[in-house]
This record gives C-alpha cells, structure tokens and sequence, in this order.
C-alpha cells in the first residue's frame, strides 16, 4: 500500500484510574493520543506505511510523545518542533448512567501556536497517497486552520485522495474563527467525509429530514441519514462518499455500534454490534476512520467490505485502555467473521 499522511495535534491524556471522579483523584494514568496521530497508529497496525505530522516543543515530554509514535510503527521525520508546551487534556472515565468528562488544557500548545508556512507540504506529500485531517485541528486556533487548509491545497494539487472526521468539539472553537466558512471551505477538498449528524448540524446547519435523531433511543436508524448524506453531497460535489457511525447509547458502559456509507446512489448499511461492557470509548470515532482508510485502500471496489472492517476495528476498540486502537487486520476479520466469543486464543 501507498503512504498515508494524517494532520493534528496529539496530546497527553491524564485521567484518574479505576473509574475514579476527578475529585477522588490521587493519582493520573497517563497516555499520548489525538484524534490523528490515533488514526495514524491503526494504519500502522494494519501494515500501512504512515507519517504523522504535528508541531512538538523540544522538551522531554514532546519527545514523550514523538516516542510513543515510533513505539507504534508511526512515521515521524516530518513532525517539526517549536512552543514550549503539549497539550493535555483530563479524562473522568464514566460508567453506566454516568458519562465520561473530558477538560482541556490546550492552550498555546505548540501545535495551537502553528503557523502556515511552517511545514513543507510538498515534501510531505511526495509520494503519498492519501491525507487525513480532522475538525479538531482548524478548532485549535486560526494558525492551525491556516496550516490545515495550505495542507489540503497542496494535497488536491498533487492528486492525492484527502479524507476528513468532521469532529465536532463543543469545548473547542474558542479563538474567534468563523466555523462554518472555515469548515466549508476545508471540506470542499474532501473526496472522503465521515460524520455524524451533531457534526453535519454544528458545521453546516444540515439536518436529517423529518426526524429528531435525539429520540432514536438505543437503535439509530440508518434511513434517517440519508437526507444528511445527499445534503452533504449537494453542498460538497467533491465528495465520493460520506459516512457516518451509528451509536445508540443505553448507558455510559453499553453501547449499539455500527455505521452507513452513502456513495451518491447506494447506502451500504453495516451490522449493528451491541458494546455491553466498555472499556474506553475514547477513540472509537478515530479507530472507525482508521479501519475505513485501510478497507477503502484493501478493498476499492468493495465499500461494503471496507464499512464492515470500519465497524468490526471501532468495535474492538472499546475494549481496548487508552486512546488509540491496538488490534491486527486478523483479529477485525475475525469478528466480522461472526466471532465475538472473546475465548482464549491458545
């Protein structure tokens, strides 16, 4: 398989163990992720060669970081360094009816403080075959989107297939920029989009047709993105196919899990998954994006089968501690296969 290149921030992630409240904290488990850099180590994993690109300061915990990278099979010779800090965020890990609350501490981080011109996208794109970028990081700060939206010209100038997570983040988007032009214009490069209807109504204003989501209770059914998906098509012409996951939410630790991928005439519609003990669902958008990279590139004339991997590879990944998804394209394939046993592998 060809390069992939994905775009954005990766942070520290503290967050108390065991189900702890912040308040009960005495002590933070620690991980690196971000939305990018979580889909850039599930391509790893799957054997694809990929590069992360973000800024990190030049200190010991922004090499923490580009560490954790490399541990994870990760390209890392196009990151560059400046700033003074990393970005953090805390997580309070919720548990049945209880949710999971995420604090930023994000600001003038290094990759909040990046500039256009500052990374070489041309070299960075030599080669590749595909960019990923995500809502989060022209949500950082005015520079970040700056850098993003050089990122994708440079990208569809050199003909390279560009996907995003449209990526809502109602605690983001603080600096002043006008999200809906910003994110228009950065979507309008886009041959890939995922999102789901939160991030369709945030950025765009579009809305599924004749139906309040909000009252789908456990099982979301996929009929009701259709509108969502043909209105994203009308306004993004670019777009070869849009996508979105589909999760019912019973309780903070049982989920429905499964996704739609519309391609301006058919909708394939995935096998639903029902999460009934999650283990951390941080991810579960990123670890989607990177099973759906992988299945678009194994499997180029078969969407159906790359929407199963997708949802097969985000539902193991609510299984798995930490930010980003550590399985192999084995055990995807098994489960889509019909095993869920969980049994021992002797």
């Amino acid at each position: 398989m060809k390069k992939v290149v994905t775009f954005g921030e990766i942070m520290l992630r503290l967050a108390p163990p065991n189900f702890l409240r912040f308040s009960q904290a005495n002590s933070f488990d620690v991980v690196y992720g971000g939305g990018e850099s979580n889909v850039a180590v599930s391509l790893a994993n799957y054997g694809v060669p990929v590069d992360f690109v973000t800024r990190l300061p030049d200190n010991d915990i922004g090499h923490c970081a580009l560490m954790e990278m490399r541990k994870r099979g990760v390209g890392t010779d196009k990151i560059i360094f400046g700033g003074d800090r990393l970005g953090i965020y805390f997580l309070e890990t919720g548990a049945v009816s209880r949710g999971s609350k995420v604090v930023y501490d994000r600001a003038h981080s290094a990759m909040a403080e990046i500039r256009k011109g500052m990374v070489d996208w041309k070299e960075v794109f030599n080669g590749v075959k595909w960019f990923h970028w995500t809502g989060i990081t022209p949500a950082i700060s005015q520079g970040a989107a700056d850098a993003c939206l050089e990122a994708v010209k440079v990208a569809s100038d050199m003909g390279v297939t560009i996907s995003t997570d449209l990526n809502y983040r109602a605690k983001l988007w603080k600096y002043g920029g006008d999200r809906e032009a910003i994110m228009t214009e950065l979507t309008s490069y886009c041959d890939i989009v995922l999102g789901n209807e939160e991030d369709a109504e945030k950025h765009f204003g579009i809305k599924p047709e004749g139906l309040d989501i909000t009252t789908q209770g456990e099982h979301v059914k996929a009929e009701a993105f259709l509108s969502v998906c043909e209105q994203m098509m009308k306004k993004f012409p670019k777009a070869k196919k849009v996508i979105t996951t589909l999760r019912g939410s019973i309780s903070a630790s049982h989920n429905t899990w499964a996704g739609v991928l519309y391609d301006g005439e058919k909708m394939y519609k995935s096998p639903e998954y029902q999460i009934t003990h999650i283990v951390d669902r941080v991810g579960g958008g990123d670890s989607f994006m990177g099973g759906l990279i992988y299945g678009l590139l194994k499997y180029p004339e078969d969407d159906q089968n790359a929407l199963n991997f997708a949802v097969a590879a985000s539902c193991l990944k609510h299984t798995i501690k930490g930010d980003a998804n550590l399985v192999t394209v084995a055990e995807v394939e098994k489960l889509m296969g019909g095993d869920a046993s969980g049994r021992v592998a002797r």
